[in-house]
């Protein structure tokens, strides 16, 4: 009876996974300087799917734009990977296409930045600096890392009796790859949380790291109980 409950808990803790928000969401950004892409979730955080800057049709962003910079088609190559790293994990980012347009795949094309996303249920964790984070799963299950980022992004988060010039600065983080390479697959995970393990994006700046994950069952461990429930 225990067996056949566990089962059945586990499956339809796959389900919930499986139809937590399938379907993917668009942004589409024109070419200009000023503009800035923006993706939002209101549950979970965001998953980047897939993203091109360059242009594979005439008739997107073409308000405006001549017939003649809209008939060649090119893309970036590395978009996908850019907007993963900056935007996995959080509920909400901002790109602006400035970050983009360093790199022109077609000149005199008018292009554009398109962006497909899924909203997937994680946990978050934020840690100030100078402390250390510790993640942990239940029994059976291991850890993977949807997102993490080390620096500041607002003014409130970690911002107790700290002066205003320490926590002034909201644009001074970076992706921190050491969180996924350490703790996924692993039943538990510290980390701790200073410039000696992230380096230092923002001199004079209190940083925080800001964590998304979920707990999931080793691929092994969860087609033995599919086979057993079936």
């Amino acid at each position: 009876m225990t067996s056949s409950l566990s089962s059945t808990l586990l499956l339809g803790a796959v389900c919930l996974l499986l139809v937590w928000d399938s379907s993917a969401n668009t942004v589409i950004t024109c070419d200009d300087k000023s503009n800035v892409q923006n993706m939002q979730c209101d549950f979970g955080v965001i998953q980047v799917n897939s993203a091109m800057y360059g242009r594979t049709n005439t008739e997107t962003c073409k308000e405006g734009i001549p017939i003649w910079s809209r008939i060649f088609f090119c893309s970036l190559s590395g978009t996908t990977e850019l907007l993963k790293n900056r935007c996995d994990g959080k509920k909400t980012c901002e790109l602006s296409m400035k970050d983009v347009q360093l790199f022109d795949p077609c000149r005199r094309t008018s292009k554009y930045l398109e962006t497909q996303y899924t909203c997937v249920p994680a946990m978050t964790e934020v840690v100030c600096e100078d402390s250390e984070m510790y993640l942990s799963c239940d029994e059976g299950q291991v850890i993977h890392v949807y997102g993490a980022d080390y620096g500041r992004r607002d003014k409130t988060t970690c911002s107790f009796r700290k002066p205003n010039f320490s926590i002034r600065d909201v644009y001074c983080s970076q992706t921190a790859d050491i969180v996924p390479r350490s703790c996924n697959g692993k039943n538990q995970c510290v980390i701790k949380v200073s410039n000696s393990v992230f380096g230092n994006p923002c001199g004079r700046t209190y940083k925080y790291l800001e964590v998304a994950y979920i707990c999931e069952y080793p691929l092994s461990k969860l087609d033995n109980t599919l086979k057993q429930s079936t």
